[in-house]
């Protein structure tokens, strides 16, 4: 049901953002006040620019700091070789009514895109002319399935997550690039009512050769997934952050093969305070509570300082949005600081240690410069 309502909780904004503004745990409150001398001394630049599209955004992935594409409503795509000077937008054929809640860029020409829905409206699209033209190479044909989000460990070797189904999540798996298959029955059962957000296609998070992460909600506790060889073999942890039909992990990243992020919430507008982030240094089988919480309310995406997404070693910097606001730490969640007048961006990435971008409601597209 995640991935559902996570589908459509999306026209109520409104709703949502009040929800994260209320919902925030209380020692969020006094963030500013914790935030290191180094975050208040070197706040980023943030620049906004114009993506040509006025469709929500809500994915992003840069292949480096001058090509980055987004993706988001009604068949949209976006496309910078500029580092964001100029964007190219368009519109998938035959996909004008889905909704691209994950995108994967590998070159300028070259990306994936994930749209999320029930049964059918569950695809997987690549472009190797830089957007001209799309080829699709998987849709879902169970009517019970809803694919939220996917990653890939190379520019041919990919896994999707897709919500539960009788107790079972079906995944698929391509070694190729250009063809899925199904690798279901792989992961731990799903807990009643478990499954995925899709609100900023980082659900699911790779690193390295093997490495995989994906997290979930819907079912008390929420679960961090971890496999260590491709998808061949998975594990299942506990998370500390509340999971319920309405609360659980929405994001996650690693900056290598041990030490991770997760964020997450409630979407609940009367839930009561809630923590927002946690790490682990692990691997991901333990989760600690951050110090501090970034109090942006429910985190919907987030991203290490790492080259085009990848892990960094040492790197612990990490920015975290959703509609509440966005909000950075430069030492992986013992403080943070705001971005002043920030809010309505869904997803964020990386694409050098210094740049990343965000993307959200009405097209909108901020650079951040640290």
């Amino acid at each position: 049901m995640f991935g559902r309502s996570s589908a459509f909780f999306l026209t109520g904004l409104c709703t949502v953002v009040a929800m994260g503004l209320v919902g925030a745990t209380q020692s969020s409150a006094n963030n500013q006040s914790s935030a290191s001398n180094q975050a208040a001394m070197n706040p980023p630049t943030l620049t906004p620019q114009a993506s040509g599209t006025t469709q929500s955004l809500i994915a992003v992935s840069p292949v480096s700091k001058r090509v980055v594409w987004a993706s988001g409503r009604g068949g949209t795509f976006a496309v910078t070789t500029n580092g964001g000077a100029t964007w190219r937008s368009g519109v998938v054929p035959g996909a004008e009514s889905l909704q691209f809640r994950d995108v994967e860029g590998v070159s300028d020409t070259v990306a994936y895109l994930l749209s999320i829905g029930p049964g059918s409206d569950s695809r997987i699209y690549k472009t190797t002319d830089g957007g001209t033209t799309w080829t699709q190479q998987f849709q879902n044909q169970d009517p019970s399935a809803f694919f939220d989000c996917f990653a890939f460990w190379t520019p041919t070797r990919g896994i999707a997550q897709s919500d539960s189904v009788n107790g079972q999540f079906p995944v698929v798996r391509t070694t190729n690039g250009q063809t899925w298959e199904s690798i279901a029955g792989n992961e731990p059962a799903a807990l009643p009512g478990e499954s995925f957000f899709a609100s900023s296609g980082t659900c699911v998070a790779t690193e390295g050769k093997s490495n995989a992460w994906a997290v979930t909600g819907g079912a008390s506790p929420s679960r961090v997934l971890v496999t260590r060889d491709g998808g061949d073999t998975w594990n299942a942890y506990d998370s500390p952050l509340r999971g319920s039909p309405s609360a659980g992990l929405f994001s996650v990243a690693f900056r290598d093969g041990q030490h991770g992020m997760v964020g997450g919430g409630d979407l609940d507008p009367a839930a009561p305070p809630f923590d927002q982030t946690a790490t682990s240094s692990d691997g991901g089988k333990t989760w600690v509570v951050t110090p501090q919480q970034p109090g942006i309310g429910t985190v919907f995406g987030l991203s290490y300082a790492a080259d085009a997404g990848k892990a960094r070693p040492h790197g612990r910097t990490v920015l975290v949005t959703g509609p509440g606001g966005a909000a950075w730490t430069p030492d992986e969640g013992d403080s943070w600081s705001t971005l002043p007048g920030v809010a309505n961006f869904w997803g964020v990435a990386f694409g050098s240690p210094q740049t990343a971008w965000l993307v959200g409601t009405g097209g909108r597209i901020l650079r951040v410069d640290f």
